[in-house]
């Protein structure tokens, strides 16, 4: 288990550097991020975008690329395109967002004839850690999924499962967040909390232990579960967090970053490869991480 993301780093650093597709790849930030990448031994890319803007930022930035590693194409839907069949060729492993909207990547991504379909549902999964706990833990969905319905959760949370699988924590405790610990009809994510706790003992979604609905206090205080009178696994030991809708998570995320110091990477799932999609507003070090993260869920999945 990995107790930092600069350990995470380091141990994706270990096998060789990963091949990376970026679409629309005039994007400052992911070729800074990628510069490093490339100094770290982490990974190369290949970059779909205007080439002229591609080649004057990475001037800018010290990379130095082959003329195979640009590929001129303007119209971001058609970098789009490119990069994904770079992928499906089997010559790049992971896919990265450059200048282009989250949106319409993914609506490449899920192209039936020439995406990276699986039938899975795409959920982003951070990673993240923060002063004053000596681990790393996870979040999720934060991005991708506005409003999931109950098999959309399920699926969410076994993204979140698989990643954490892949940064070492093998039987995590997955907290199914909601706004108090018991089930309110009045309150629909109460509900899906508690039918996934169900699915869970059941075998229904397997390799961790759920428990919810629980709020958020209970898992990171043992205090405050004594106070409720609440015990289990979870109780100041929680390694996922799974919020009920894309606004918690969203206001989760940013709080970890901006309230407590934390620092994060973090990656798409439900594809053939992982994703590296991420705001124009992460730094280059989010990015590395990210690509960090992704290259150690491809090599578990045998990618």
């Amino acid at each position: 288990m990995f107790r930092t993301l600069n350990e995470l780093v380091d141990a994706a650093r270990r096998s060789a550097p990963a091949q990376i597709a970026v679409a629309a790849g005039h994007d400052p930030d992911a070729i800074e991020a990628l510069k490093q990448a490339r100094d770290i031994g982490l990974a190369d890319a290949t970059f779909f975008g205007n080439a002229a803007k591609i080649r004057a930022l990475a001037e800018q930035a010290g990379l130095s690329l082959a003329d195979h590693q640009v590929v001129d194409e303007p119209d971001e839907s058609q970098a789009a395109r490119k990069a994904i069949a770079l992928i499906r060729d089997g010559k790049a492993s992971l896919l990265m967002k450059g200048k282009i909207g989250t949106a319409s990547l993914i609506r490449s991504v899920l192209d039936k004839e020439a995406g990276l379909r699986t039938g899975g549902l795409l959920s982003q999964v951070i990673v993240f850690q923060v002063p004053g706990f000596d681990r790393l833990m996870l979040m999720t969905d934060a991005a991708i999924n506005i409003a999931p319905t109950l098999a959309q959760k399920a699926d969410i949370c076994r993204n979140a499962i698989q990643v954490a699988h892949a940064i070492g924590i093998e039987h995590p405790n997955v907290a199914l967040l909601c706004g108090l610990e018991f089930v309110n009809p009045d309150m629909p994510a109460t509900l899906d909390a508690a039918c996934l706790t169900m699915m869970n003992r059941r075998g229904q979604i397997t390799g961790a232990y759920l428990e919810g609905p629980i709020a958020l206090d209970v898992p990171l205080s043992r205090f405050a579960a004594d106070r409720k009178g609440i015990e289990g696994p979870l109780v100041a030991n929680t390694d996922i967090f799974i919020a009920p809708d894309i606004e918690a998570g969203n206001i989760l995320y940013r709080a970890i970053l901006y309230f407590a110091n934390g620092e994060s990477g973090g990656v798409v799932l439900g594809a053939k490869v992982p994703l590296i999609l991420l705001s124009r507003a992460e730094t280059p070090e989010t990015k590395i991480r990210s690509i960090a993260i992704a290259k150690l869920v491809a090599a578990r999945a045998g990618r």
